[in-house]
């Protein structure tokens, strides 16, 4: 194997577990994508691509927990996902790659904040406001937006809004993961014909992340988790430090 890409490797392997584990494998794949050599732009298209047959793995295998809630159906979220993964992916194409590498640190922050949110403040809050039909639509096609656009974050976004209209943790745990899936099928089709993709890279990423999924789900029991969650924020937030010194 090409040296160059050996660290790609290694990323796809930790992000697999990582998602596998906790989410936030993206945290990895994206900057050894930059160290690679790729730009901003090519990173993110390069890394949604490799990371999704791990997403439909974990989707298919959950499928059966998917579950509506507050006048939602299942389909109604899935195709609302479909939509808005689509929406972000032609955002995403049709923004210049020197625009979207000024944007990247604080989309990079936000991500953090968001899963730093998710992982240790949320959990201590007793109860979380209730959500309407209306706004919870409005907020997954905003999400699913976001997904197809750069996607950090996006589990704990969704976690957020299934909560906040009545489903069981569990079952909104499995349903993010097949809405998650869903919003990123759209965003690889439109990036399987978009300039810019790394097929080589893609495929190493992608193959690491595989291997790296099978070994989370064997570390599942053995590793801490608020261990892993706190890693995952202290690499978003140096990641975030190192975008904003180095610029566009």
């Amino acid at each position: 194997m090409n040296l160059g890409l050996a660290p790609v490797l290694a990323a796809g392997l930790i992000a697999g577990a990582m998602n596998a584990l906790a989410g936030g494998g993206s945290f990895v794949t994206f900057p050894a994508l930059l160290l690679a050599g790729l730009d901003a732009r090519a990173a993110n298209i390069t890394s949604t691509i490799a990371l999704f047959p791990g997403q439909v793995l974990t989707g298919w295998a959950g499928r059966g927990l998917l579950a509506g809630a507050a006048g939602l159906g299942a389909v109604e979220l899935v195709g609302i996902s479909l939509a808005g993964g689509a929406v972000g992916a032609g955002l995403l194409l049709t923004t210049p790659a020197s625009v979207f590498a000024r944007m990247v640190p604080f989309l990079v922050m936000f991500a953090t904040a968001v899963f730093a949110w998710g992982s240790f403040v949320r959990r201590a809050e007793a109860a979380a406001p209730r959500l309407g039909r209306r706004t919870a639509l409005a907020a997954q096609f905003a999400i699913a937006i976001y997904g197809g656009y750069f996607g950090g974050g996006i589990g704990f976004l969704m976690l957020a809004v299934l909560t906040a209209v009545g489903v069981a943790v569990r079952a909104a745990m499995a349903t993010k993961n097949v809405l998650g899936a869903v919003m990123n099928a759209a965003a690889v089709v439109v990036f399987l014909f978009a300039p810019g993709l790394d097929a080589r890279a893609a495929l190493v990423l992608a193959a690491g992340a595989l291997a790296g999924g099978q070994l989370g789900v064997w570390l599942l029991r053995r590793v801490n988790e608020t261990a892993l969650r706190l890693f995952v924020v202290f690499v978003g937030s140096a990641l975030t430090v190192g975008l904003f010194l180095r610029g566009p």
